[in-house]
C-alpha cells in the first residue's frame, strides 16, 4: 500500500503524521510512505532522520494574513493541485492522510478528483480551517477530542485521540534522577520567544534554590541569547534550539512548562507528565487555550495565560511543585487518565478498513 501523508509546517501537524506512518509500517512493513509538506527546515530534518521522503507543495496559508498575501495564496491553489496530482500519480498513491496545515489542501483535493480515498486527522479541540474545508472530500475524519465531533459529519467522524510517536511512548517507563528536580521547557517545535524571556527572568529567582535543573528547547531564533543567559547565571542546564531526543527530555522531566498545542497536550497526557500550560495568545481561533482547558479542568495541568505570567510567578510555581511532590504526582496521574496511547493503532485499523485490507 502506498500512502501519502499531507500537511505539516509545525511539529503539531507533523508528529501525528509520523505516528500514523510508523503505525502503518508496523502493521505492514511493505507500506510505502511519502510526506507532502512545506519547505521548513525542521520538517525536512525530522523526516530525513526518520527515513521518510518528502515532496514540497508550492502553497502558503491564507487565514490571518493581509489581503495581498491571501490573493497570492489563492492564485497558487490551482497550480498546487496540479503539482500534487502529478506526484500522486507517479507515487501510485492508494490513500491520502491529511493532518492539517495549508499544504494538505491541494493534495487532498487532487486525490479526491483522482478517486484516491482521503482521510483527515484533526488535532485541536476547534478544527482548523483546512480540515473544515477538506471534510467534504474525506471518507473518514479522525478527531482528538469529543468536542470536535460537532464540527464534522458525525456519520464519518471517529474519536481516536491524537497519535503519539512510538519513541516517545518509551518515556513512560524512564527513570528520573531522584537527586534533582527537572523542568522541561518546550515552546513547541519552533520555540516561544515570550516563554523564553519569562523562564530567564524566573532563573534569576530560582538560581539560589538547590537541585533544580532545566532542559530548555528555545527555538532557533532565541538559542544563542538564552544559552548566554544561563551561562551568565553560572548554570550548566541543557539548552538547544530543537531536541531530536524528546523521549529522553520527557523521561527526565518532573514538570513540563510549555505551550498548549494539541500534539504537546496529547504527549503530556499519554506520558502522565505534570505541566504548566501557557497557551499562545495569538493562536488561530484561540485553539491553544481550548486545548489547555480540556486538561486543566480535569486537574491534569495548571493553566496560566501569558498575560498573567511573569518570571516571579513562574519561579513561585516551579518551587511550589518541587516542594509538593504528592500534588505533582497526582496532576500527572490525572493527565494520564485523559491520554490515548492507542490513537495511532485505532487510526491505522480504520485506514486499513477504508482500503479494504481488513
Amino acid at each position: 500500500m502506498n500512502v501519502v501523508i499531507a500537511g505539516g509546517g509545525t511539529g503539531g501537524h507533523l508528529f501525528p503524521g509520523i505516528a500514523i506512518a510508523e503505525g502503518l509500517i508496523a502493521k505492514n512493513p511493505d507500506t510505502r510512505i511519502l510526506f507532502a509538506g512545506t519547505k521548513r527546515e525542521m520538517e525536512t530534518t525530522v523526516l530525513s532522520q526518520k527515513g521518510f521522503p518528502i515532496k514540497r507543495i508550492s502553497q502558503e496559508g491564507m487565514k490571518g494574513r493581509g489581503v495581498f498575501r491571501q490573493l497570492r495564496a489563492a492564485a497558487r491553489i490551482p497550480g498546487a493541485i496540479i503539482q500534487a496530482g502529478l506526484f500522486l500519480g507517479k507515487f501510485k498513491a492508494d490513500l491520502v492522510v491529511g493532518v492539517g496545515g495549508y499544504s494538505s489542501g491541494p493534495v487532498a483535493i487532487a486525490a479526491f478528483f483522482m478517486r484516491i480515498p482521503v482521510v483527515i486527522h484533526e488535532q485541536n479541540v476547534l478544527p482548523g480551517l483546512t480540515n473544515r474545508l477538506l471534510e467534504r472530500f474525506a471518507v473518514r475524519v479522525f478527531v482528538s477530542f469529543p468536542e470536535s465531533v460537532r464540527c464534522f459529519d458525525r456519520k464519518k467522524t471517529l474519536i481516536t485521540g491524537n497519535p503519539v510517536r512510538k519513541d516517545l511512548l518509551a518515556a513512560r517507563t524512564a527513570k528520573k534522577d531522584p537527586k534533582r528536580f527537572v523542568v522541561l521547557v518546550a515552546g513547541g517545535s519552533q520555540g516561544a520567544h515570550r516563554i523564553n524571556e519569562i523562564v530567564v527572568d524566573a532563573l534569576r529567582i530560582i538560581k539560589d534554590v538547590p537541585d533544580i535543573y532545566f532542559i530548555h528547547q528555545t527555538g532557533e531564533k532565541d538559542a544563542q541569547w538564552v544559552r548566554r543567559a544561563y551561562r551568565k547565571l553560572g548554570r550548566d542546564d541543557r539548552t538547544g534550539p530543537f531536541f531530536d531526543d524528546m523521549a529522553t527530555a520527557y523521561g527526565s522531566a518532573d514538570l513540563v512548562v510549555c505551550r498548549a498545542g494539541a500534539t504537546t497536550v496529547a504527549e503530556i497526557a499519554v506520558l502522565g507528565k505534570a505541566a504548566i500550560l501557557i497557551p499562545f495568545p495569538f493562536a488561530t481561533d484561540n485553539h491553544q487555550e481550548l486545548n489547555a482547558r480540556g486538561l486543566s479542568e480535569q486537574k491534569g495541568a495548571e493553566l496560566i495565560l501569558e498575560r498573567d505570567l511573569d518570571g516571579g510567578l513562574l519561579a513561585e510555581r516551579i518551587i511550589y511543585y518541587k516542594e509538593h511532590a504528592a500534588e505533582l504526582k497526582k496532576m500527572g496521574a490525572n493527565a494520564q487518565k485523559l491520554g490515548r496511547p492507542d490513537a495511532a493503532k485505532r487510526i491505522v485499523e480504520e485506514i486499513l478498513r477504508v482500503c479494504g485490507q481488513v
